[in-house]
């Protein structure tokens, strides 16, 4: 649900930047422009926040909160005082009648914007329909790790991805990174001295940029109380040592929300090329084997009627790979799609050991598998 902000002032420029600062957030801005007009205001619109300006004509700041917090129904109402320099101290007096926080004019947008985020959750705003993000857009990740050989191993085992991995060692470095830059996503060590991984994490929390990123414990795996202590806390979700980068990639992945099909699927020329690389690992073979219906009917629905299998990078068969191929020509089979797999002379062998695969045929280039599925008669859907 939209919040509302209410910002009740005599300065239209004001209530400009008030507007502004709030853009970029899933919020709806009420304006007025005095106590009187603002007390109508949230009256009929009950808003989450009200952002109040100490003098105005007709009906000041410290009137209209008077009356708003004798008021039953409206005295909940979380309100914000905005006040020039001049009027610190006459804030700090009539707090006691209750105010949840106070910024001084001329403030900048994103103070603004952090204050209200501590009293109501400010969510992003996307710009129409989200598309979705893919596994080869660039991403900024942050390593905080007061080791550098594992910031090491994090940034090789990923350099094939689009994204960029830095790392700092200590809290505050973390916290620059974050208020300059904020990074899709945050990996902490849970062994930073002096329960540092634990702040650190309550402060991304707090902050209205970081709110919502993802955040990665990394511990060894023995050391189960700090693990069960982040999970219990809100991690995103925590890495063992030694990292399996595989699995660290396909959570990273995850996390992201990234679309990872392109990985494994795409059209070249008629064809739907439905690639398995050599690391053919269980999280591997479920992810493939969750976009393989869509994508088949996808390229269906495009006009695309044949597929191209192609495990030639697999160094060898196991029974996750030979379940995701059955169902791989079953899907083919049902959609009435032309298919042929691409396969090395290793894995070849390897079918013929089984019952179920030893009828197999295994082109060796995908051009010969094209040119086979050329002379196919097409395939009635089931």
């Amino acid at each position: 649900m939209r919040n509302k902000v209410l910002t009740v002032d005599d300065s239209k420029t004001v209530r400009i930047i008030v507007r502004k600062a709030f853009k970029p957030y899933d919020c709806e801005i009420l304006e007025a422009a005095n106590g009187v007009e603002g007390l109508a205001v949230a009256a009929k619109e009950m808003p989450d926040l009200i952002l109040l300006d100490v003098t105005m004509p007709v009906m000041d700041g410290v009137e209209m909160l008077t009356k708003l917090k004798a008021d039953p129904q409206l005295k909940s109402i979380p309100v914000m005082m905005l006040t020039a320099e001049g009027g610190r101290d006459n804030v700090l007096k009539i707090a006691k009648i209750g105010v949840r926080d106070y910024i001084v004019k001329p403030f900048k947008e994103e103070v603004l914007v952090e204050k209200a985020g501590r009293i109501i959750e400010l969510k992003p705003l996307s710009d129409g329909p989200a598309k979705a993000r893919s596994i080869f857009d660039p991403a900024t990740l942050l390593v905080v790790e007061d080791k550098p050989a594992i910031v090491q191993q994090i940034q090789e085992g990923l350099k094939h991805t689009p994204w960029k991995i830095h790392g700092v060692s200590t809290q505050g470095e973390a916290i620059d990174f974050c208020t300059k830059s904020p990074p899709d996503l945050i990996m902490i060590s849970l062994s930073l001295p002096e329960d540092a991984a634990f702040t650190l994490f309550r402060l991304i929390r707090t902050n209205v940029k970081t709110k919502y990123t993802p955040v990665f414990g990394l511990v060894v795996k023995t050391e189960t109380a700090p693990q069960q202590q982040a999970q219990t806390v809100g991690f995103t979700t925590v890495i063992t040592k030694p990292i399996d980068l595989g699995e660290l990639e396909t959570k990273i992945a995850k996390a992201m929300n990234l679309d990872t099909s392109q990985r494994y699927f795409a059209i070249e020329g008629d064809c739907l090329m439905m690639k398995v690389s050599d690391n053919s690992s269980q999280s591997v073979i479920a992810e493939v084997a969750t976009y393989m219906k869509p994508k088949m009917a996808e390229a269906v629905d495009a006009g695309h009627n044949k597929v191209i299998i192609d495990v030639h990078q697999l160094k060898s068969l196991h029974m996750g790979v030979i379940k995701l191929l059955v169902q791989a020509m079953q899907t083919c089979r049902d959609l009435g799609m032309q298919f042929a797999i691409v396969g090395n002379s290793v894995i070849a062998t390897e079918c013929k050991g089984f019952e179920d695969t030893r009828t197999w045929t295994f082109h060796e280039s995908v051009d010969e598998a094209k040119a086979s599925l050329s002379k196919q008669p097409a395939l009635a859907s089931a």
